[in-house]
């Protein structure tokens, strides 16, 4: 894993697991229930941290008979599951709870404790999201927007802590909206609505998430400027007369798969197109260290062209 994302899954742990813990406590004092929502929120976050770090751990493992490109692909079925937690035990969870305090409305106690907490976990989840954020931008290409780095990334565990720290962020302005209106009006309802509009927002997270994530476990293409950068160190080579057809896939963010048909001078006997393969691997090797596993195949470019008079 990228030290900059084992950085921010480290500060997105410890934030949500000390959160959580206080908004328990919270929702026990004062009968929230958007407390409660951001408590099983913050609850499912902590423990989607932990499995981001377990896919780590899985997939650095060696490869095998079993699995001969190794098990780089577990960062991304992880991350998947992360969604569907995050979908689950988060926006489930709080649409359920936001609904049944909004069928049987429970005035809050003790609004008092509520705001301290609620306050407390917006420092928290700013200094876990600033980390994300600085981890993030060290990786990502200048000028490319959050939406299309999140869009884009190889990397699966940026984009999921970015993802739940927004979330959690707008969460607990949902929350700390809902107790205010609630004790303004003195209608309970108001707490019950900040609870479902959490479960909403979890939910179009847990969907974006699991969109991006099913991309990247059945397998991306390198970005374009990976390719272009494949190509070029292939075909700067005087053996090679053209680049004829590549084809990439991702593995995991540092494991790349890249097959290559190219048309070599056609002069070259067997023993020299060996040797000029072994020259064309290195090169790209060099250009792209991702590069795991090279397959290179000499062909013979042929025009598309129809005959003529055809």
């Amino acid at each position: 894993m990228h030290d900059g994302s084992r950085k921010a899954i480290i500060a997105a742990f410890f934030a949500n697991l000390g959160i959580a813990i206080a908004k328990f406590v919270g929702f026990l004092v004062t009968r929230s229930a958007g407390l409660l929502a951001e408590a099983g929120h913050s609850l499912a976050d902590t423990g989607n941290q932990a499995l981001l770090m377990f896919g780590s751990k899985r997939g650095k493992r060696p490869a095998d008979a079993a699995h001969p490109f190794g098990y780089g692909p577990e960062r991304y079925f992880w991350a998947f599951v992360v969604a569907l937690v995050l979908f689950s035990m988060g926006g489930l969870f709080a649409l359920y709870e936001g609904i049944s305090k909004l069928q049987h409305p429970h005035v809050v106690d003790n609004a008092i404790v509520a705001y301290v907490i609620l306050i407390v976990a917006i420092g928290l989840e700013t200094f876990s999201l600033r980390t994300a954020v600085k981890e993030s931008n060290a990786v990502r290409p200048a000028g490319q927007s959050w939406w299309q780095f999140i869009r884009t990334a190889k990397i699966p565990e940026l984009p999921v802590v970015l993802l739940e720290d927004i979330g959690a962020e707008i969460g607990l302005v949902f929350a700390l909206g809902g107790l205010t209106l609630s004790e303004i009006t003195g209608n309970p309802r108001w707490d019950a609505a900040g609870s479902i509009a959490i479960g909403v927002l979890l939910v179009v997270i847990a969907i974006i998430l699991a969109i991006e994530m099913k991309g990247l476990l059945i397998g991306e293409s390198a970005s374009d400027e990976t390719q272009a950068a494949i190509s070029r160190s292939i075909a700067d080579s005087p053996s090679v007369n053209q680049v004829i057809h590549l084809k990439t896939m991702h593995m995991s963010p540092d494991d790349l798969i890249v097959a290559v048909k190219v048309d070599f001078d056609h002069s070259f006997d067997a023993a020299q197109i060996a040797q000029a393969i072994d020259d064309a691997e290195a090169r790209l090797r060099a250009a792209v260290p991702a590069a795991k596993s090279v397959y290179i195949e000499p062909d013979i470019l042929r025009s598309t062209k129809p005959a003529a008079g055809g």
